[in-house]
């Protein structure tokens, strides 16, 4: 037989009624925004951004290589170790610049200067390979490398509450108010053939043909600084122009290098002349 609540117990339990639909409601509504889910009154593009920039992931060089000549082993382990850890700084900042730069960051700061270096180290993996028996061909074909899942590739959108938001580095938005590339300048590089020492006679073709080379990588970035005035953050400049050129000019540089040594004692401290600058 049911007997009733006094008033006290009454109050009492519609006080704790309530608390828990409030709570239940709450939470409802928390999980509807965590699920990307509209609530009442919220807009249709707010969506939930991935929580990480995503993974750098590059092809495999070693399982690409021929049977490596004993004498090449060690400086090819060397370079194999050396391509390891290039991928592992590129990750590294991949999440230190979070935030940073406009549409193409990723692809102009991060994955076009790791595609540089790496064709410079598998260049030398190559060379010390043929120098004990044949030079395999073909594989600076690995040399480009992706942005996995969880990142905006180089340049794709992601949208936050409001529709804004447009940035490379993993839905995060760029810098616009202090853009690195202002068009004042021109990159300049110290001069390679000036600092060689006498070249033998059938090492000259291929010497003349990589200062050619370097003189076009030059070119090359004069022109970009052009194109891509008010692009980027305040350090645009060195991440997506200098920074790739002077990893350009290394490999060039080395392979000036390698054509005298075959012939002749190889110069040393070449690479001290990669770095470039802009003059203003």
């Amino acid at each position: 037989m049911s007997r009733a609540l006094p008033k006290y117990n009454k109050r009492r339990v519609a006080i704790v009624g309530g608390a828990a639909a409030l709570a239940l409601t709450g939470a409802v509504v928390v999980n509807s925004a965590l699920a990307g889910e509209p609530g009442k009154g919220g807009t249709a593009d707010a969506r939930t951004l991935a929580a990480g920039p995503g993974t750098i992931t590059c092809p495999d060089v070693a399982s690409r290589l021929p049977a490596v000549p004993a004498p090449a082993k060690a400086e090819v382990d060397r370079n194999l170790a050396l391509l390891r850890t290039q991928i592992d700084e590129a990750n590294t900042r991949l999440v230190k610049t979070v935030g940073q730069g406009g549409p193409n960051f990723v692809q102009n700061a991060i994955l076009g200067p790791l595609k540089d270096k790496r064709v410079s180290t598998i260049d030398r993996i190559a060379i010390a390979i043929g120098r004990q028996g044949t030079k395999p061909q073909g594989l600076n074909a690995l040399a480009a490398c992706t942005l996995g899942a969880g990142g905006a590739g180089g340049g794709a959108a992601t949208q936050a509450p409001g529709g804004q938001g447009n940035a490379g580095n993993a839905g995060n938005a760029g810098n616009t108010g202090n853009a690195g590339n202002t068009g004042v300048g021109t990159i300049t590089c110290p001069d390679v053939a000036s600092r060689l020492p006498a070249v033998p006679a059938s090492a000259k073709a291929e010497v003349d043909r990589n200062l050619a080379l370097l003189r076009t990588q030059i070119d090359e970035a004069n022109t970009r600084l052009v194109k891509t005035v008010g692009q980027g953050g305040p350090n645009f400049v060195q991440n997506a122009i200098l920074g790739p050129l002077k990893d350009k000019r290394v490999s060039t540089i080395d392979r000036i290098a390698i054509a005298i040594g075959r012939q002749g004692t190889k110069p040393q401290g070449l690479n001290a002349l990669a770095a470039c600058t802009l003059n203003r």
